[in-house]
């Protein structure tokens, strides 16, 4: 019998955590043919996540879970998921349960067709305001032009991954980690089910504007080198710019003997070759910051308790 294991990234989720459970226990219900694994990543949640869990599977031995010591962010928590999850599937899941439970059954279909990846693709993004839906498209078309990969739009997390795409995944160790681009970046077989994103059905969301621009960031540099590029065209056209402008200042100055407004001018060169240079500068330390994380090889989280399911 083929196992599959849920994973499933906690923040401070005790309110939606029971919703949840009764939601996964009637998904495997329909689907007996397989052994379920529950396994509940607690991310350094500081209200009582940890201890509904525990509550859970006391009652129920398909719950596990894993404790990290500390908050890491919800893509080390993933990996902590692939790290520990024993099924011969697995599907990522949010705890919120915007990502309804009973799409599992397409994707298991999906998979016994001989599918590796099968990935949620939302039809529509719940009551995200207009702007932050703008942004998303915007930021994922960009970034699949500037990228070596393929990026999808309207594809987060939700996915059932083959054994084979969860062990690849856990050889990919770095410890900042953009996900959403790492699943395109191994490959295998693909292939997607549509899903209506529910919204949340406790609490309020862990993400804000700043963690978001901080993740497409990321997005940008771990799969791309076109700023790098972008900003060494900008130094060219810039330097250009500035012999051309000389050039003209010179010819007016000894041809045309027309005086040149020295101060102005001089001002409003240096501010936006100044201003040029410190976004170049900021560009070029994104990238060596990482490298900078990256050297220290520090182990991506640190667990502080584990307890593995049983059926």
């Amino acid at each position: 019998m083929k196992k599959v294991s849920l994973i499933i990234p906690c923040y401070n989720e005790e309110q939606s955590l029971p919703l949840l459970y009764e939601a996964i226990c009637a998904t495997a219900a329909e689907h007996d043919a397989y052994e379920w694994e529950f396994l509940f990543v607690n991310d350094g949640s500081k209200d009582s996540t940890l201890e509904i869990i525990k509550n859970l599977r006391a009652d129920d031995k398909r719950v596990s879970f894993v404790d990290l010591s500390r908050n890491f962010g919800k893509e080390r928590a993933m990996l902590a998921g692939f790290d520990y999850a024993q099924g011969d599937c697995a599907v990522v899941m949010d705890a919120d349960l915007q990502h309804p439970p009973k799409v599992i059954g397409e994707m298991l279909a999906k998979w016994e067709e001989g599918y590796d990846d099968i990935y949620g693709k939302r039809i529509t993004r719940g009551k995200e305001s207009w702007l932050r839906k703008s942004l998303s498209l915007t930021f994922y078309k960009l970034l699949g032009k500037i990228s070596n990969i393929d990026l999808l739009p309207n594809v987060g997390d939700f996915r059932l991954l083959d054994r084979r795409c969860i062990d690849a995944l856990k050889q990919l160790r770095e410890s900042e980690r953009y996900t959403k681009g790492l699943y395109c970046w191994i490959g295998y077989k693909k292939t997607f089910v549509e899903f209506e994103q529910g919204e949340r059905a406790a609490g309020e969301s862990k993400w804000n504007f700043f963690k978001l621009l901080s993740l497409a960031m990321e997005g940008v540099v771990s799969f791309s080198t076109a700023p790098l590029k972008i900003a060494t065209f900008a130094g060219f056209i810039c330097a250009m710019a500035s012999i051309i402008y000389s050039v003209y200042f010179l010819i007016k100055s000894l041809v045309v003997t027309d005086p040149v407004a020295g101060f102005p001018t001089l001002i409003i060169t240096i501010l936006f070759i100044g201003g040029l240079q410190l976004i170049c500068l900021g560009i070029i330390g994104e990238y060596v910051g990482r490298i900078f994380n990256e050297s220290k090889r520090r182990p991506v989280y640190f667990a502080r308790e584990h307890e593995a399911g049983e059926v």
